[in-house]
């Protein structure tokens, strides 16, 4: 990279004029009148500057494509801003180019000033829409993908320390700023698609604040939806705003009154869509993932009967939480074929920013989501069902391709879209769980940083449950900063409660059981979603994996039965031929590989101890038990009349074991279980379930926890065991517990500093 810059610093010298500026923004002499410095000037572009190398005929071909998109007539006017302020906001609806071409931009002005400051870094909410424009922006540069672009999102990094532009998933810089609080290893930070309002994204808006003074000359571009503008100009004051119009004609048709059943109107529509002999694929915007299931199934059940003549309907299920590619032009599956395919895409809220296609004409919208909205009185999720915003509505209009004209079909009439459509989604920071937030924040502290101006402040409650949450897992001291357990667990990329079970687990001498149960349950779920008919067949399959001391244990005997074909198979084709079999999904087991490998890195990074795997004996049974308890004591429930109604210790909500859960499938129900996640729903159902004693709970779970937990029947038998145990270990684990937390101070542990 030195010898390329010293390079282009000789040619500099050798062309002494007014343009050598402009040699690296050469677009930006669209308003020349054609002179010989502008003439010059293009002639530039047969070298590559970013690597020295000639361009690809491709190159030029790409760049015309990139001339025709909206955001580019704006490039002069945002170069320009970049140069003269600190902060520029971008506002443009969805496929204007902003995504893809202001990083490219901001990579030439700090190329301009050979990187003295560093370089780019681009945010992204969906760790596929990270990757995919990585891809696309190194086609465009005429660059490698992984040298001069790359991307970093969570257990996979494809960046060299010589990386120019890298995009990365917002929770991925906001860890960087652990090590790194400052950025300095970047010149210009953009956060894009801020509209979305995650946790990562709202924590590093506030933190760049300080950031921004601490380091005048770095540069920070804001990518977000007009509907968002009015906020952010408030939030950051007068800062140059950068507006990209795209406009283009949608036909909008609201399928008002009497509301029949969703899946019968989806359904009506594809067909009536596909019947029209329209060409364009097809987008519908579901409640939830579980309709997506379920309309995968209708759609393609009655898919197969339709007349072959008028082409075939290829279903997409696409999850915006999972490990799943973009919706994208198959251009060559369809000059291969030649049967005309429709594409239909089942997806929910945050799945519009996966649509990369343009050849999507129509789109139906249920407008409404089922959102998770944690309660931190209970410590559980709650699955709500309630309009999405007016926002999220005008983004799936945007969706339509700009080409030719559209057509969104919404399930609702426009009184509902008015009345009951909220202008702006709610921010992430006001509905979630803020205790991995919280360990951040405070992790951050020491570095300065600790005071963060939220654009939407969380509620007291929630930051409240969080420290005392941090409070029992030991990661915060008597003065209600990090203690060095707190230090160690905010190195790994999980649940607190999680890095506090592997943490436990170098006690009790069994990380590398550890390691694969937080791998597995980190990863999306590994079990497939049953189509009709194959019930059976997948239970069978499924009984062979069963451990009789739960479902953690099962998921270590699954991960450990997916390893032993990964070494023994000839190809990769026979491993997902295995999964296949056994009803299993491929890329969760490859996801959970990468992510035990990642958290195998840290232990011998930071250098815990570590044991050889012990797995089946006694012990190591007991010991994972410990390690479990250890992170997940808080998540305890008691079957309290031997038929399987669970009732949690913490709070009064009843809950049953998930239908999948071994002790389901065996019939036998355990009086304890541990379990790793609950939500309130139709059916509250508690998942990952293992069995654990009365007596490992008060041995592990902390004296001043049991001491606040509400007066219940499950308390007493507790009580009793403790009042059964040595009176010795008693008074000694007592003195324990309140040497190290006194009721003097247990306020002032939980006092937001």
């Amino acid at each position: 990279l030195s010898s390329l810059l010293d390079k282009m610093e000789g040619e500099e010298l050798e062309c002494l004029n007014p343009s050598s500026e402009k040699r690296y923004f050469p677009e930006s002499l669209d308003s020349s009148d054609g002179d010989e410095e502008g003439i010059l000037a293009c002639e530039d572009l047969e070298l590559n500057p970013f690597d020295g190398l000639p361009y690809s005929s491709r190159y030029y071909k790409l760049l015309k494509e990139r001339e025709d998109l909206p955001i580019w007539k704006e490039k002069y006017s945002f170069m320009e801003n970049l140069l003269q302020n600190q902060i520029v906001i971008v506002s443009g609806d969805a496929k204007c180019g902003k995504s893809s071409q202001v990083p490219q931009w901001c990579a030439e002005y700090c190329l301009s000033i050979h990187y003295q400051h560093g370089g780019v870094i681009c945010t992204q909410v969906h760790k596929q829409t990270a990757v995919q424009l990585a891809l696309r922006v190194a086609d465009e540069m005429d660059v490698n993908i992984g040298h001069e672009v790359g991307y970093v999102i969570p257990f996979e990094n494809c960046c060299t320390s010589e990386t120019i532009l890298r995009y990365c998933t917002d929770d991925m810089l906001q860890r960087e700023m652990m090590s790194n609080p400052f950025l300095g290893s970047y010149g210009v930070i953009i956060l894009d698609d801020i509209h979305e309002r995650s946790i990562a994204t709202d924590v590093l808006i506030g933190l760049l604040k300080d950031v921004l003074l601490a380091r005048p000359e770095l540069k920070l571009i804001i990518n977000s939806s007009p509907l968002l503008i009015s906020k952010l100009s408030s939030y950051y004051g007068n800062v140059p705003l950068i507006e990209v119009k795209n406009k283009h004609p949608v036909e909008v048709v609201y399928l008002g009154g009497a509301r029949k059943d969703v899946f019968e109107s989806i359904l009506s529509l594809v067909f009536e869509i596909h019947h029209s002999g329209e060409k364009g694929d097809v987008v519908v915007f579901l409640a939830c993932e579980q309709d997506i299931e379920k309309a995968y199934e209708i759609v393609c059940q009655d898919g197969s009967n339709l007349n072959p003549d008028l082409g075939e309907l290829v279903v997409v299920p696409l999850y915006p939480k999972e490990k799943c590619m973009l919706f994208k032009p198959n251009d060559e599956t369809e000059k291969g074929s030649r049967v005309y395919q429709r594409r239909v895409v089942l997806t929910t809220s945050s799945g519009e920013s996966l649509i990369c296609s343009n050849t999507v004409r129509f789109v139906i919208d249920v407008g409404v989501e089922r959102r998770k909205v944690y309660n931190p009185r209970i410590r559980a999720d709650s699955l709500i069902m309630r309009p999405i915003s007016q926002s999220r509505a005008e983004i799936r209009k945007q969706i339509l391709g700009p080409s030719s004209s559209g057509k969104l079909f919404c399930l609702y009439s426009e009184e509902f879209a008015s009345k009951d459509m909220k202008p702006l989604q709610p921010a992430e920071m006001q509905e979630a769980n803020l205790t991995s937030t919280v360990l951040f924040m405070k992790r951050v502290d020491i570095a300065g940083l600790g005071h963060c101006d939220f654009m939407n402040q969380p509620a007291p409650e929630s930051l409240m449950q969080a420290l005392e949450d941090l409070d029992y897992l030991a990661a915060l001291d008597n003065d209600g900063n990090l203690s060095e357990f707190g230090i160690i667990m905010s190195e790994f990329p999980l649940d607190p409660q999680l890095s506090k079970s592997i943490l436990a687990s170098c006690e009790f001498d069994c990380v590398d059981e550890m390691l694969t149960i937080a791998a597995m349950v980190t990863a999306p779920d590994c079990f497939s979603h049953l189509p009709r008919g194959t019930e059976e067949a997948a239970l069978t399959r499924w009984k062979t994996f069963l451990h009789p001391e739960g479902d953690h244990f099962t998921l270590i005997n699954v991960y450990k039965a997916y390893r032993d074909i990964t070494l023994r198979a000839t190809g990769e084709h026979c491993v997902e031929n295995w999964c296949h079999d056994h009803f299993l999904h491929c890329s969760s087991l490859r996801m959970a590989d990468v992510i035990r490998a990642e958290l195998l890195d840290i232990i011998k990074r930071i250098e815990l101890p570590y044991a050889e795997a012990a797995f089946g004996s006694q012990e190591n049974t007991l010991n994972i038990k410990k390690a479990l308890l250890s992170g997940y004591f808080m998540q305890i429930a008691r079957d309290v009349d031997g038929s399987g109604n669970y009732l949690m210790l913490t709070h009064k909500q009843v809950a049953q074991l998930h239908p999948l859960s071994g002790y389901s499938l065996t019939r036998k129900m355990p009086e304890w279980v541990l379990f790793h996640k609950f939500s309130i729903s139709e059916n509250n159902y508690v998942r990952i379930t293992s069995e654990i004693s009365p007596e490992l709970f008060m041995e592990l779970a902390p004296q001043y926890y049991f001491s606040n937990l509400p007066p219940s029947e499950s308390k007493d038998i507790l009580q009793q065991v403790m009042d059964d145990l040595s009176p010795i270990s008693t008074t000694t684990k007592e003195q324990k517990m309140c040497e190290k937390c006194p009721e003097a101070t247990a306020e002032q542990r939980c006092v937001i500093q």
